[in-house]
């Protein structure tokens, strides 16, 4: 057997020829024997396809002699937060987040949460998945709920001060995902207004899927901010570990300019603490976290790579452009629900409104936000830009993809790891004319390398 749902960071196949209940028994097995765990938490997503994956999971962990603590329907940091929490062995939650909807998957975790991913277990756990040869276990593992969430809540809350929060109104759009019963309970603890669009679970999703950083899911939200005069707008994945925001006029906000603005947030407690961020855009992080007195470490972009280098480093942030956005205090993992709540105690202490907090930066480091192109040879293609921009360059970096850096402008370019597409980014040094310019000029030139 081949799984080809394994991937590089995760589980992520289509229903039922790469994932199904037989493949996800022995998922639950292979992790058992790999990691020979005493209990792992395990939660699963609104997905149709879920309930019946995670019984099959389930199963499997059991029969390989680990014990499950079953928090059920939940987003992707609550199996972070529980399996940290209960001080289990590891944790694996079911989901597809984004994907479309015939797509499941899984996101695996060991002891205090670290990631699962190629070079860290998971390729050994899919060749003993794929054998499907399995030691005989000397114990059958207990299936025991565990309830997490009042902890969990009293966790997010705890980076605020909610003494400082007035009655701003606010939408949120849960994307008919997994965020609604966690935004339920936050709201009783918050002195906000809060209109929900999207907000049952459902896993049809019959507005969609819940993917807001594809720019025509956007309208949605940014529409019912308009409509009820709100302060801000808030949107999730199907999982909730990211969240995207909107000012009062409707109008997303890159995520780029959340990362600076967190980022500088905690320096204003932590002067000299140290921020992770992606290299697709840096500049803008990079001023603030100087100016603020901290230290900006350069990381390779993907969930595995930043926690890797948060906990190396210390880190008390990391995010990246992309709206993960990782704390140390929750075990270095990313969170969706901890980012918004943090702006609006800015917004609120500040009396400013999000456009006002992050306006003057978006003139000083104005961005093209990420923009993808399907290729023929995407290697060759930035290999072919390399070579034609590489003269007058003051610094080519080659973190993640390529990075190729100019007095007044830059731009990273880096392929996917799942698709023949390279993903660009270009920012500048307050010059808007400039950067759109050299968007479209690279963006012709890879017009080269289409099929």
């Amino acid at each position: 057997m081949n799984l080809s749902c394994f991937k590089a960071y995760d589980i992520r196949g289509r229903i039922p020829d790469q994932l199904n209940v037989d493949v996800a028994y022995r998922i639950g097995r292979a992790y058992a024997q790999f990691l020979q765990p005493k209990t792992v938490v395990v939660g699963q997503d609104i997905r149709p396809t879920s309930p019946a994956l995670t019984a099959a999971l389930i199963r499997g962990l059991t029969e390989g002699g680990a014990s499950v603590l079953d928090i059920g329907l939940c987003g992707t940091e609550e199996v972070y937060f529980a399996t940290s929490h209960a001080r289990a062995d590891g944790g694996i939650m079911v989901t597809a987040s984004h994907n479309p909807i015939d797509y499941n998957g899984m996101k695996l975790v060991r002891k205090e949460s670290k990631p699962i991913s190629g070079d860290s277990g998971l390729d050994q756990i899919r060749l003993l998945a794929e054998q499907g040869e399995f030691d005989v276990s000397g114990r059958t593992g207990q299936v025991t709920p565990y309830e997490h969430r009042v902890a969990y809540i009293r966790h997010l809350l705890s980076y605020i001060d909610s003494s400082v929060l007035r009655p701003l109104k606010v939408v949120v759009n849960a994307g008919n995902g997994c965020a609604g019963p966690v935004l339920d309970l936050l709201e009783k603890q918050l002195p906000l207004e809060i209109i929900k669009i999207c907000h049952e679970a459902d896993g049809t999703f019959p507005n969609g899927i819940p993917n807001p950083l594809l720019p025509e899911n956007r309208s949605i939200t940014g529409d019912a901010v308009l409509a009820h005069g709100a302060g801000l707008g808030i949107a999730w994945d199907g999982d909730f570990d990211r969240c995207f925001l909107f000012n009062e006029q409707g109008e997303f906000i890159e995520g780029y300019y959340i990362v600076g603005l967190l980022a500088d947030a905690f320096l204003a407690k932590q002067p000299h603490a140290r921020i992770i961020h992606d290299p697709r855009l840096t500049w803008n992080t990079v001023d603030l976290v100087q100016r603020a007195g901290g230290t900006a470490v350069m990381s390779k972009t993907g969930h595995a790579f930043i926690k890797e280098r948060m906990r190396a480093e210390d880190a008390v942030y990391g995010g990246e452009m992309s709206a993960h956005h990782y704390f140390r205090d929750f075990s270095y993992c990313d969170s969706g629900m901890i980012p918004w709540l943090l702006v609006v105690e800015l917004m609120c202490r500040q009396r400013k409104l999000l456009t006002e907090l992050v306006g003057e930066r978006m003139r000083l480091f104005p961005a093209s936000g990420e923009i993808n192109r399907t290729l023929g040879n995407p290697a060759a293609a930035i290999a072919a830009v390399e070579k034609h921009y590489a003269s007058g360059a003051v610094n080519i970096d080659y973190t993640d993809g390529l990075s190729i850096e100019y007095p007044e402008w830059r731009f990273n370019l880096r392929m996917s790891n799942t698709e023949p597409v390279v993903r660009l980014n270009v920012e500048s040094r307050g010059d808007q004319t400039l950067m759109a310019q050299k968007t479209e000029e690279l963006l012709d030139f890879l017009n080269n390398f289409t099929e």
